[in-house]
């Protein structure tokens, strides 16, 4: 294959880390946005994480099997017209303005999303020159943190409106009127909506259209444990003690990712008093410091050990949101935002230090410890129905009990003194 052909896959597979990157950042604009479009609790708007990291827990190990028997290529392609059927999708939910049909259509799209990063996580590293592989996949990386920076703010500019109303605002409206109101609202995903479902087909007929090149075989070893029957090397792995702590901390740390950014712009609001477009910008500006944050934690890690600087991350992430729960003003918003910084390296580092060992039995490992990611679904909700009980400020301890978790999960793997961290989310 000529050297042109390979730069396209390469490209054309970066641009994967991208799409999903900007599509799972839009989720805490969507949350505050269809809470007022369809008049949800805190707990009911949480659902659009469950719907969205479901398919997470779901997808991996099908989408690998998929990928075994019709190759990385093809579990691409179908990957994507997922996530263009399901972004098409936000066009007559929005139309008939009901909350199940939103969750259904983000179900796909995240389904779609959980067959690209299963493959093109590994796939990265095994195209091209196998000693570039790391600088190949931070690289690619780096997009879906620039995705993640872009998604808030131009979500927040082209779907929120920036009209929150009150409640007594809505009682004195006319059922027209408030009708009116509900219906302009929910349409403004729309044409964004769309947009994004034909910029992924158009990808999707990018990748059917481009040669990909071979992959290297896999040992015979691999191949033959591979063979085996999937539920008992499934089994086998769950009495690896160390690896389950992996799945534990990998669950608590998107769940707390995901509870730090979905209710960023709600707490902005009700905490310091920001407008929405306000609020979207802050967290956009909060994720461009997660990307450096990411950039430069994998630089120190050159200089100090991977774990104890875990640590040390953790522990200033549980001092910042026991601040971000008992403080008031302004300021706590840019707390929350330096939480988005130094939670950075928290995936990828859990990651490989969940995987080590494994040998032939790493990509069945990798896909469980990714599994973990149903933490996004989970957590988000109990977070939502502390909100509706008590307040969102009190709400923010259930990230700090995930950071908790990595602290502990951490201090377990204190005496690994050197690891290369790999993956990324």
């Amino acid at each position: 294959m000529s050297k042109d052909k390979s730069l396209a896959a390469v490209a054309l597979i970066t641009s994967l880390f991208f799409l999903w990157g900007f599509a799972l950042n839009l989720n805490p604009i969507l949350i505050p946005h269809l809470k007022k479009a369809c008049q949800l609790t805190d707990f009911q708007s949480s659902l659009i994480d469950s719907a969205s990291y479901i398919a997470y827990f779901l997808l991996p190990i099908p989408a690998a099997q998929f990928m075994k028997r019709y190759s990385y290529k093809g579990g691409i392609i179908l990957g994507l017209l997922l996530f263009s059927v399901g972004a098409a999708l936000f066009y007559p939910a929005a139309a008939v303005r009901n909350y199940a049909f939103f969750l259904g259509a983000l179900f796909v799209v995240f389904s779609g999303m959980a067959f690209l990063e299963t493959a093109a996580n590994p796939l990265i590293t095994l195209i091209g020159d196998p000693a570039s592989a790391t600088q190949r996949i931070n690289f690619a990386q780096s997009f879906n943190g620039m995705a993640a920076a872009l998604a808030p703010f131009i979500g927040g500019t082209f779907i929120l409106s920036g009209t929150v109303l009150t409640d007594a605002q809505e009682k004195a409206m006319s059922s027209q009127q408030l009708e009116a109101y509900l219906n302009h609202e929910a349409s403004s995903v729309q044409v964004p909506y769309l947009v994004i479902s034909i910029a992924v087909l158009l990808v999707a007929i990018f990748v059917w259209r481009t040669a990909f090149p071979a992959i290297k075989e896999e040992s015979a070893e691999t191949k033959a444990i591979e063979n085996k029957p999937l539920l008992g090397r499934i089994i086998a792995l769950a009495k690896n003690k160390h690896l389950m702590k992996g799945v534990v901390a990998e669950f608590f740390y998107v769940g707390g990712q995901a509870c730090v950014t979905s209710f960023f712009i709600r707490y902005s609001e009700h905490v310091a008093g920001f407008g929405e477009h306000s609020a979207a910008k802050l967290l956009s500006i909060g994720l461009l410091l997660f990307m450096l944050g990411r950039l430069s934690g994998t630089a120190l890690m050159l200089v100090f050990n991977p774990v104890k600087l875990l640590v040390t991350y953790a522990i200033i992430n549980i001092c910042l949101i026991a601040a971000a729960v008992t403080l008031h003003g302004p300021f706590v918003v840019y707390v929350l935002m330096a939480v988005l910084f130094f939670m950075s390296i928290m995936f990828p580092t859990i990651f490989s230090l969940s995987i080590r060992g494994l040998g032939p039995q790493t990509k069945l490992g990798s896909s469980l410890v990714i599994m973990g990611i149903v933490g996004g679904a989970i957590m988000p909700p109990i977070m939502g129905q502390l909100s509706d009980m008590f307040n969102i400020q009190i709400a923010y301890v259930v990230p700090g009990v995930s950071f908790a978790v990595i602290l502990w999960f951490a201090l377990q793997n204190l005496k690994v003194k050197k690891l290369d961290v790999v993956g990324g989310h």
